[in-house]
């Protein structure tokens, strides 16, 4: 399986999202922001950082990179791509999932260890979690809250589009304590936290996190 990894200027987990893919077993495979080419990938990891420096806000300038026109098209024809943290706020701007990523309630940067609620098992990227599943996973952002109209959080709640949700403090204000949440056909997913950051209990504070690489593997596998 290949596993496209995009780096934009300013990137900084794209190595360790990388590493994450082939710790479950498959190629990894690195994605230019300036090339409209996705090589063949059948998969995308948005990874995090401050894309073009976070100029105008969060996402908003890669967004428009080229590779982003490719990721759009394939990700509507149903390519599973995971977006983390800044690739979670580029997926918004990109309007591949609701809702918008702004400062964090007490407008302070937030990087600590954190506890998460896997609240669907069903996405490319979760099929390898026990539904309501606590995992440990870093979180670091300054623009993490994540924020919709009420009539959008209830249909991401009615529809079962929340995947994961703080437990405990909420570190960044998110409404309704949401950490990630899914597009309707479950292929596509953003969380703030780093699950590239916990794949191996040596250097993380857990393995919790290759989980979601080894269900997209498990999601890309022939039948």
């Amino acid at each position: 399986m290949k596993l496209g990894v995009i780096t934009f200027p300013g990137t900084l987990d794209d190595v360790d999202a990388a590493r994450a893919a082939r710790y479950a077993d498959a190629e990894a495979v690195p994605l230019w922001h300036g090339d409209a080419d996705l090589r063949g990938v059948d998969a995308v990891i948005v990874p995090g950082g401050f894309s073009y420096g976070d100029y105008l806000r969060a996402g908003a300038i890669a967004r428009f990179a080229p590779v982003m026109g490719e990721v759009i098209d394939a990700a509507r024809n149903g390519m599973p791509v995971l977006g983390i943290c800044n690739g979670f706020q580029v997926l918004c701007e990109a309007g591949l999932l609701p809702g918008a990523l702004v400062r964090n309630h007490r407008l302070h940067f937030v990087c600590r260890d954190q506890w998460l609620r896997v609240e669907d098992t069903s996405t490319a990227w979760t099929t390898r979690y026990e539904p309501g599943a606590e995992i440990l996973i870093p979180v670091k952002n300054g623009e993490g809250a994540f924020m919709a109209d009420e009539a959008t959080l209830d249909m991401l709640e009615g529809e079962g589009r929340v995947v994961f949700r703080y437990a405990g403090e909420n570190p960044n204000g998110s409404r309704r304590d949401i950490a990630g949440i899914r597009s309707a056909d479950g292929r596509i997913v953003g969380l703030m936290p780093h699950p590239e950051h916990a794949i191996d209990a040596l250097t993380g504070p857990s393995d919790d996190g290759l989980g979601m690489f080894l269900s997209a593997v498990d999601a890309l596998a022939p039948a």
